[in-house]
């Protein structure tokens, strides 16, 4: 079992990772959040009570779940739950609660807008099959799970056995944007995130930038011009409550 956050749920995913065993051979995985953010257990709906977590591992069979694996300017690195880039990583816990009711996702964008006023953009390309985009975002997610960040849903349809990576960017707020959000803060509709967002799902994701840019993958910040993510299906089994929302449905 791994006692702690999503950091440490990743090195103990990586360390089985790097096995030459098939996921059936390996040992199974199982978390007791203790971390300070335990935003996979939030969203697999792992109890917080160590002995409940412990329950919940003694109960449930463990079964297969994807892992992200991360080329950085050729350095390997893999990653739970959410590789997060952008103004997401910086401004996390401070959000208003009920902000974060109304808006989901959006909630930590717009609590970090009105402290900072502005936001540089992150000029970045990004290619998957089936979407390519290119320009200056301000929040990007990259999902096996559904969060990062002490609760900001950066991809919320996100589940760890479908061998697909979801990918979110909110790009720059930019006139229309803007009064997308401006919109989105009056009428207090998910929804109008939808309008904003840019969403694909792919078993991989390329990333250029002409400047370096930070990833953060489950707590560790990395830096790079390139990224390639690829989601490596059924890599680990880990025990999940089947009712789980991060498990496809039956």
């Amino acid at each position: 079992s791994a006692a702690g956050g999503d950091g440490t749920l990743s090195e103990v995913a990586e360390t089985l990772a790097h096995r030459p065993e098939s996921a059936d051979a390996l040992p199974s995985l199982g978390l007791v959040p203790l971390g300070t953010a335990n935003d996979f257990a939030t969203a697999a709906g792992i109890p917080i009570d160590p002995l409940e977590a412990l329950d919940l591992i003694e109960q449930h069979p463990a079964r297969p779940i994807d892992l992200l694996n991360i080329d950085a300017d050729g350095k390997r690195w893999w990653c739970a739950n959410v590789a997060s880039g952008g103004f997401g990583t910086e401004v996390t816990v401070e959000t208003d609660e009920g902000l974060k009711k109304v808006l989901g996702g959006l909630a930590y964008l717009v609590t970090g807008i009105s402290r900072l006023g502005r936001i540089d953009p992150i000029r970045a390309r990004l290619r998957a099959p089936g979407f390519d985009w290119e320009g200056g975002f301000i929040a990007l997610g990259i999902g096996n799970g559904r969060q990062a960040g002490g609760g900001q849903v950066l991809c919320p349809d996100a589940v760890v056995d479908d061998g697909l990576l979801d990918v979110t960017v909110i790009p720059e707020l930019t006139g229309e944007v803007a009064s997308t959000i401006g919109a989105l803060l009056k009428g207090g509709k998910q929804g109008a995130l939808e309008q904003v967002a840019h969403r694909a799902r792919a078993p991989w994701v390329e990333i250029e930038a002409e400047q370096p840019i930070t990833l953060n993958l489950d707590g560790e910040p990395v830096k790079a011009r390139q990224f390639r993510i690829e989601c490596v299906a059924a890599r680990v089994r880990m025990h999940l409550h089947p009712g789980s929302h991060l498990l496809s449905p039956p």
